[in-house]
Parts: structure tokens; sequence; C-alpha cells
């Protein structure tokens, strides 16, 4: 059994997945999403799983996908924006060393573009992005061992402030 070297949470447009790359790619590690394991599971997009399946049967999933990477993967880890809201993922994160890339309304608007592709932003995105944002701060908040602001800083930036925490 093996440990994710880091494991990364936050909002859409934190940055886990442009951010766990070049952190994967600095530590010569492989770098996994559990949103993208889901899409693989299902055969299709997150937000064609919402449409055809709803967002409980995608939640399901997702905890099935973020206890296999935990248990399976050694390198970097990110987990979809909402993963933490099920309290059996927030448990499974326990004794892992946990990221939160903080990001506030205006940055993680402009990064994730409202909405494409991102189902849960498909009405009001921006109303909505601040309702995720504020509902999952404290989720992030509670599993993190680290915090990390992303917020008008550059994705080099944040990796090597990451890089710089997981020295320790």
């Amino acid at each position: 059994m093996s440990k994710p070297l880091c494991v990364l949470v936050g909002a859409p447009g934190a940055g886990k997945s442009t951010v766990g790359r070049l952190l994967a790619q600095a530590y010569g590690v492989s770098f996994r999403d559990t949103d993208a394991d889901v899409e693989a599971t299902a055969g299709k997009p997150i937000s064609e799983i919402f449409i055809d399946e709803g967002e409980e049967r995608f939640r399901a999933m997702e905890t099935a996908a973020v206890a296999a990477a935990l248990a399976e993967h050694s390198g970097v880890l990110a987990l979809g924006g909402g993963a933490v809201l099920a309290e059996a993922n927030r448990a499974l994160l326990a004794g892992h060393t946990v990221v939160y890339l903080s990001v506030e309304l205006s940055d993680a608007a402009s990064r994730v573009g409202l909405g494409q592709g991102r189902p849960l932003l498909n009405f009001n995105p921006r109303a909505t992005l601040r309702f995720l944002l504020d509902q999952r701060r404290p989720l992030y908040q509670e599993v993190a061992v680290h915090t990390v602001v992303t917020d008008g800083r550059t994705p080099e930036e944040i990796t090597a402030e990451l890089a710089e925490l997981l020295k320790d």
C-alpha cells in the first residue's frame, strides 16, 4: 500500500490540476486526478454523469475513486472540488499530507471561465461559485495539513511554495 506524496483539495479554479501536474513533474512522480478517474470509469464527462445519473450517483463514484487513489497512488493526487463534502472522504484523508489550495471568488471565476463543463456552475455561475466557496471552505480547512493561498499568483509560484512545504 502506497501513500500519495500530497493530496490537493480546493474549489474549482484553485489550480489543483495545473499545480498538481507541475509539482509531480518537479518530484518526478505521477499526477492523478479523481475527477479523471471517475470519467474514465463512467466512460463519459462528469457533466454527463450529472445529467444522466444525478449528483448522488456522481458523489458515490467520486468516493470510490478517492478511496482507490489514496490506497494505490504514490504521486501527487488532486481531488474533485466537492470531494470534501462526503464525510467518508474527509475520514479517508486523515493521516495524509493534504494541501488546501485556497482561492477567492474573483480569481476562481476568472480561472474556471464560469461554467463550461462544470455542471454545478451552469446556472448563475458567479453566485453558485460564491456559495460553493463559502460552503466548502470550512471542510477544506478541516482536512488540510497546509493551506496555500493561490490568488494573484502564478502556478509556478504556488508550486515552489508547495515544494518548500513538502520538504518538512
